[in-house]
């Protein structure tokens, strides 16, 4: 409706916006510094996708569209490792809100270069009343009560009575959302109609997937710093490998996308991932960073670079152009979810494993254990996709 460049330099200075908002939240409390942070994400709810959009509208089906898709996968490890340690620096060095406007000061830069160097949109004007609210409504609602229920579990236990209510009501919105997009929404939100088979297997394999992977980097954090007692910024060094195997990952995968078929990227993907969270399950409190750990590390990003251009192309080629926003948002939005929905699941495990006096590595073993499970269903779906499609 107003183009995918407005969007993405609306997000970078909605970003910034309340990336200062948080660090001056420092003077109020934790409930404006809660509210700030839930802003800050959805200003990388909207520029992530319309960047996605840019590249898949710029690209046709080609080699340098599938390289181009996987550099851009390489920015997560990339641009996690750094924001880590100037944040970390910050924290330690000077002081953290500090972290928030160097963030703020870097968003304004973006929107900026956005500015003159990304073309502008060569797309018709689109009425608000085409914009399908009803299903905005149901869909977002489901999304988040649901959501809710799962991570709030983990605070207070489901026997709550607010807690399953809110769960019901949220499937009972999902429901209504896909009767609004099938059979009532004139413009559907998600046009679920002309959904292909193969575009909801590859978003099915993405949700496991790095839905395993926000319990591996959760936890992972957890034993560095709370069991092995490494500072946040000594803890960051030992995660800085994600930067460079992800750089060589991404490349890799670029190579791999043009001279294989995307499902078959896509499962070796699911098995790093498997591979990642078998190693940091299996690790002992006292062992050296340099076994099972270091390798977790550098793993995990082959899984992330692998699977994350491969259903981005798979979606992407399949959509019309004017449909590219709708089909990267699908990606991103499974990706964060997904990390968001497995987090709660496993934050359950750790809470009602502690309270049976298991120690805390055993907690978290119980959530990577769970991860383990969410990358084996992840590699039988891959691996369906590839025989269904070779």
């Amino acid at each position: 409706m107003y183009g995918h460049r407005n969007l993405y330099m609306f997000g970078f200075a909605f970003y910034a916006v309340w990336s200062v908002v948080a660090g001056v939240a420092i003077y109020s409390g934790t409930i404006l510094f809660s509210i700030a942070r839930a802003f800050q994400g959805i200003g990388c709810a909207l520029l992530v996708p319309n960047a996605l959009a840019i590249v898949g509208r710029t690209y046709g089906a080609s080699p340098k569209k599938n390289m181009v898709f996987a550099l851009f996968g390489a920015a997560a490890p990339t641009g996690w490792t750094l924001g880590a340690v100037f944040s970390s620096i910050f924290a330690q060095l000077a002081w953290w809100p500090w972290a928030f406007f160097a963030l703020a000061i870097t968003c304004v830069v973006m929107v900026f270069l956005a500015w003159f160097i990304i073309p502008a949109d060569e797309s018709e004007p689109v009425s608000l009343a085409d914009f399908d609210f009803l299903g905005s409504a149901t869909g977002v609602g489901g999304l988040i009560l649901f959501n809710f229920a799962w991570n709030q579990a983990a605070v207070v236990g489901w026997p709550t009575p607010y807690t399953y209510a809110l769960l019901i009501v949220g499937i009972l919105l999902l429901a209504a959302f896909a009767f609004v997009e099938l059979k009532i929404a004139k413009n559907p939100l998600v046009p679920l109609a002309g959904f292909k088979g193969e575009a909801a297997l590859a978003l099915a394999v993405v949700a496991a997937g790095w839905g395993s992977f926000g319990v591996w980097v959760f936890y992972l954090w957890r034993l560095i710093e709370n069991i092995r007692g490494y500072s946040a910024l000594a803890a960051c060094a030992q995660n800085a490998p994600v930067a460079i195997s992800g750089l060589i990952a991404a490349i890799g995968t670029g190579f791999l996308l043009s001279h294989t078929k995307v499902p078959y990227v896509l499962l070796l993907a699911t098995v790093f991932f498997l591979i990642g969270q078998i190693l940091l399950a299996t690790v002992p409190a006292e062992q050296t960073y340099w076994a099972q750990t270091f390798v977790s590390i550098v793993v995990m990003p082959w899984g992330m670079d692998m699977s994350f251009p491969s259903a981005t192309i798979i979606l992407s080629n399949s959509t019309p152009k004017h449909d590219q926003g709708v089909a990267s948002s699908l990606v991103n939005t499974t990706v964060n979810y997904s990390i968001s929905l497995g987090l709660g699941i496993a934050g359950t495990i750790v809470r009602n494993t502690s309270m049976s006096g298991a120690s805390q590595l055993t907690s978290y073993r119980g959530a990577w254990y769970f991860g383990i499970g969410l990358d084996g269903l992840a590699v039988l779906i891959a691996l369906y996709f590839v025989l269904r499609w070779r």
